[in-house]
């Protein structure tokens, strides 16, 4: 039997079976699309497979199926003012249990968005409280940057919002590159910050200043460092459950943040006991922890752009192939991300003896596993290449077009 997907992973969307594109000399070629016609199930048919009939029309006339938790869910809702702020502040929800988990996931990204955006707003108005104050130039440093990289929020919620957009004709795998294109403006504030810090690190070494109560401001910045860690454990956690490389940078870009904040704390309790250079000291020696950590971002941000993927996901895809009844062998497993999704184009071989039909059957079979069985799949082409003793090679005509790949 079939898994369910776990419900920590919200990205996991088996989706629907709704078209088929075929070829009688070569294979069975079998992706989803919405809106496309082909030979097949169709959505309806396949969440009747699990699901049982769906439920009477509503009154807006459009179909709801009962229990459809893991499968799509598209129909047209309006996008007037009211309801993009809705959208943005919460899930998308229906009075029945039925969600598409790739919008799911959508949600979860936005709400995590503007969750840590209100707590790191909380964060900065207090530690702007403190320096009002104290008059202590540090924390209202720290506030100002604090307040400044907050606004890192706004970027990647447009960008999870425009990733909600249907493919067009232009756009033809949709708009979720959007995610990842505000990774790379998260990794540029991460790399102001870093600069700053070292050049507050260095100023600090050079000339170094008194503070006034420093009690006061070693209150902030703690109140900084908490705040900004604990947004970051959140985005952080978020980002890896739907699988989106965007929100996981804005995470550690939240911890450099605290980082700093702690650097403030730290300068105080130096200059309260007399010892300046320590202050900058362990200034830059935060500053140092931030790099490394700016590094780590800018390499996750930048194998997703090159569409890089775990290798072990590789072999799963593989795994769940072979074992699915049919298939005598993998030919090429090609997977990508695009935002927090997975797309795949894969090739398979089965009997050369058995019909299009049959052939067609394998594949629909291995897609539904891939469904349950990879996390955040969403999409996938399979071909099927005949296999077997005297089987005709198809593919020689083209294979010259691609001399560094194995075509069958």
């Amino acid at each position: 039997m079939l898994g369910r997907p776990s419900p920590c992973r919200p990205g996991d969307d088996p989706g629907a079976l709704s078209s088929v594109d075929t070829s009688p000399t070569i294979g069975s070629v079998i992706r989803r699309g919405p809106g496309r016609a082909g030979v097949g199930p169709t959505p309806d048919e396949h969440e009747q497979e699990h699901h049982g009939a769906p439920s009477p029309p509503a009154a807006d006339g459009h179909v709801h199926e009962d229990g459809q938790d893991d499968h799509d869910h598209r129909h047209a809702h309006s996008y007037g003012p009211r309801e993009v702020l809705r959208s943005l502040l919460r899930a998308h929800s229906h009075a029945t249990p039925a969600t598409d988990r790739a919008m799911e996931a959508t949600a979860e990204g936005i709400r995590a968005v503007f969750v840590s955006l209100g707590a790191l707003a909380v964060t900065a108005a207090v530690e702007l409280a403190v320096s009002l104050l104290t008059g202590s130039v540090a924390v209202l440093a720290d506030t100002v940057h604090n307040f400044a990289d907050a606004l890192t929020a706004v970027p990647l919620a447009l960008a999870l919002r425009i990733g909600r957009r249907p493919p067009t004709r232009r756009y033809t795998y949709g708009f979720g590159r959007a995610e990842d294109l505000a990774g790379t403006a998260v990794i540029g504030f991460m790399a102001a910050s870093t600069a700053v810090a070292a050049y507050e690190g260095i100023d600090r070494l050079l000339h170094p200043s008194p503070v006034h109560g420093t009690a006061w401001v070693a209150v902030a910045g703690l109140v900084g460092f908490a705040g900004n860690e604990l947004v970051a454990l959140y985005r952080i956690r978020v980002g890896r459950c739907i699988g989106s490389a965007a929100l996981q940078a804005d995470g550690l870009h939240a911890r450099t943040d605290g980082l700093t904040s702690l650097a403030v704390v730290i300068g105080a309790i130096a200059l309260a006991a007399g010892a300046p250079a320590a202050d900058a000291a362990v200034a830059l020696a935060i500053t140092a922890v931030i790099t490394v950590l700016l590094w780590g971002a800018a390499r996750q941000v930048y194998r997703r752009l090159m569409d890089s993927v775990d290798p072990e996901l590789v072999d799963e895809v593989e795994r769940v192939l072979r074992s699915s009844p049919g298939i005598a062998g993998v030919d090429a497993v090609r997977i990508r991300w695009v935002g927090h999704e997975l797309l795949a184009d894969i090739e398979v071989e089965s009997d050369s003896s058995l019909s299009l039909v049959d052939a067609h059957g394998i594949a629909t079979e291995a897609y539904h596993r891939l469904l349950h069985e990879v996390p955040r799949l969403t999409d996938a082409v399979i071909h099927t290449n005949p296999s077997g003793e005297g089987e005709t090679r198809y593919h020689d005509s083209v294979s010259h077009h691609f001399p560094r790949r194995r075509v069958r």
